[in-house]
């Protein structure tokens, strides 16, 4: 009869030596993480004052909370923010996922696009505002000339409500395409080659091999680069602060904006702390949502 070996055991200077090994990383999690968001807990429910060069908490329970649903500003920035991430992710998953596929398919050159596709996401936000700034000008801008040369009317693109929010996506778009395009073209290299091949012998076309075959495969790689962008356009800040500073109006008005107002210009720390965690509680709702739907969307 075979006899099973006895367990091992881990000596107790293995154990303290793992503890050893873990606290940095545990301390980093506590001091980084863990205590920001207890304090923006302990925030939410609080009035903060100063008075003398020293802060004062005032606990105020859920008061902060329940002033958020008679906010004006704070509505419209939801709906603004809402527009702008679908939006602006929805593009961006598109035209990633075409030159994904066009740079799979280009037989020379592979290189040099990847590192031209890739330029926009390596500037800095600031570097971004000044050349769209720029290009929207309204007197000397480049896209105005450009209209003008096919006889449009020059457009004041920052400045007015009904075309303000649609700029701002435009500069997203083409400021974050190239992660999309980073996420869909690693996961596209790494699709089975065996499939392609099974494909071409049964005479599809390429049209019916990127729906039947690219698309399906590529769905779990969808579905992650979409909520990551989601919340990452959840979190957009700089665009909006230099290009329009939330206007004209509340036209580009968007929650992370509003949540610099109320703490930095409002000085209402508390109320600014209940709405980021209502924000964050939001964007956890969209993440699980959208990981629903991508589940069933690659359920055969």
């Amino acid at each position: 009869m075979r006899k099973t070996p006895p367990a091992a055991t881990t000596r107790p200077d293995e154990v303290v030596w793992r503890w050893i090994m873990v606290a940095p990383a545990a301390m980093f999690l506590v001091v980084l993480t863990l205590l920001p968001i207890a304090l923006l807990l302990a925030l939410s429910a609080s009035k903060l004052t100063w008075s003398t060069g020293h802060a004062q908490w005032s606990f105020v329970g859920l008061r902060n909370f329940a002033d958020l649903s008679g906010d004006i500003l704070l509505r419209a920035s939801f709906w603004n923010t809402l527009v702008f991430a679908f939006a602006a992710v929805a593009m961006q998953i598109v035209l990633g996922l075409a030159l994904a596929v066009l740079t799979t398919a280009a037989r020379r050159g592979r290189v040099a696009y990847r590192t031209i596709f890739l330029l926009p996401m390596l500037l800095p936000g600031i570097v971004i505002g000044a050349i769209w700034k720029l290009l929207y000008s309204f007197d000397f801008g480049v896209i105005n000339q450009l209209l003008g040369v096919v006889g449009i009317d020059p457009q004041n693109w920052l400045g007015s409500r009904q075309l303000a929010l649609g700029a701002i996506i435009v500069v997203d778009i083409w400021h974050w395409t190239p992660f999309c395009y980073l996420l869909l073209l690693a996961a596209l290299e790494a699709l089975p080659q065996d499939v392609y091949e099974a494909a071409r012998i049964d005479g599809a076309g390429p049209w019916r091999t990127f729906r039947h075959v690219t698309l399906p495969l590529l769905a779990p790689a969808i579905a992650v680069t979409f909520i990551f962008r989601l919340i990452m356009a959840f979190k957009v800040f700089d665009e909006v602060y230099l290009l329009t500073g939330g206007g004209p109006g509340t036209s580009t008005e968007v929650i992370s904006f509003t949540i610099y107002r109320r703490f930095f210009t409002e000085d209402r720390a508390g109320y600014g702390a209940a709405m980021s965690l209502a924000t964050c509680a939001l964007i956890l709702v969209l993440v699980a949502t959208t990981s629903l739907a991508a589940r069933r969307w690659r359920r055969p």
